[in-house]
């Protein structure tokens, strides 16, 4: 297994049954976009090894089951300015800021330029993972674990709902209805990857519970408002997928109702949602723990995203 380099760990390839006569044969095959010479160089530097630890070079024969190890690259990747805040550190845990625009964990076109990696390297912790996950999109609250061996316990917490969560989001007032608002639907991909869709049918597929979103409304301010959303659950855009249902689109959203070309989105005006709470009793010292963000959402850019 590689270790961590420069706040990057490694990614992970599986070795399907095959006819590749060298494992270089099915690199190339499988990741085009990068070339068998870089392939190569990359084998050269020992960035490449199986399952066992074994540095794998250009002559080594293919072998399956298995898997492969090796650094992932993104070539003239683009810097995001937008910068992230930590608000707490013990030596469990990190709590960071987020904001818009930044995504999480590495993938695609963005390595470097991520909240984890930055983290890991700004606070020189390799083994730093995040405890959740949260959209690239969304400003707010990300918790990360300082050790391996808390991971499990803290992850432990989201997986059985015993954390709680508030985000504040802007979204057009509607005076025709009364809050609190509980939405309750099953949620399932829709036809294109990107977007998730309520189940329209009257009898919803078993083995599917159900996303719960508890909205408040805050404050208004011409046609938009100010809402407080609490999910009891935590399904894929489920809080974006919800209020769109209402009637109540998120200012900013370029994916609900209408999922808009890649790249159009404008850093001014960025989707107007937060995390802005959480709270939970540590699964490791029994102590509550809460954190509020110290983000707020702007009025003026809603209503520049409106005009």
């Amino acid at each position: 297994m590689l270790p961590t380099r420069n706040g990057v760990g490694p990614s992970c390839v599986a070795l399907p049954p095959g006819n590749w006569p060298l494992m270089l044969d099915f690199l190339a095959q499988r990741f085009p976009h990068i070339g068998a010479q870089e392939w190569v160089a990359r084998m050269h530097r020992q960035e490449v090894v199986d399952g066992h630890g074994n540095s794998v070079c250009a002559s080594t024969p293919y072998r399956a089951p298995g898997r492969l190890f090796y650094y992932r690259d993104v070539h003239n990747e683009r810097v995001n300015p937008a910068q992230e805040t930590v608000l707490f550190q013990d030596d469990l845990l990190v709590v960071a800021d987020k904001p818009h625009g930044l995504p999480v964990t590495p993938s695609g076109q963005h390595l470097q330029e991520t909240l984890l990696v930055r983290l890991r390297k700004r606070l020189g912790i390799d083994a730093l993972t995040p405890l959740h996950r949260i959209d690239q999109d969304t400003a707010g609250l990300m918790l990360f674990a300082k050790r391996p061996d808390t991971v499990a316990p803290y992850a432990a917490l989201f997986a059985r709902r015993a954390i709680s969560k508030t985000y504040e989001a802007i979204a057009p007032h509607r005076p025709d209805m009364h809050f609190p608002v509980e939405r309750k639907s099953v949620l399932l991909a829709d036809t294109h990857f990107m977007q998730v869709r309520e189940w329209r049918a009257s009898d919803p597929p078993a083995h599917r519970a159900a996303a719960h979103t508890h909205v408040e409304l805050l404050e208004t301010s011409g046609t938009l408002a100010r809402y407080r959303l609490t999910p009891h659950s935590g399904q894929r855009h489920q809080l974006r997928v919800h209020m769109c249902a209402l009637g109540l689109p998120i200012v900013g959203d370029r994916i609900y109702p209408v999922l808009q070309p890649q790249g159009s989105a404008d850093p001014a005006q960025p989707l107007q949602l937060l995390a802005q709470r959480i709270a939970f009793t540590d699964p490791l010292t029994g102590t509550a723990r809460e954190f509020r963000s110290e983000r707020s959402l702007q009025w003026a850019s809603a209503m520049d995203e409106r005009a």
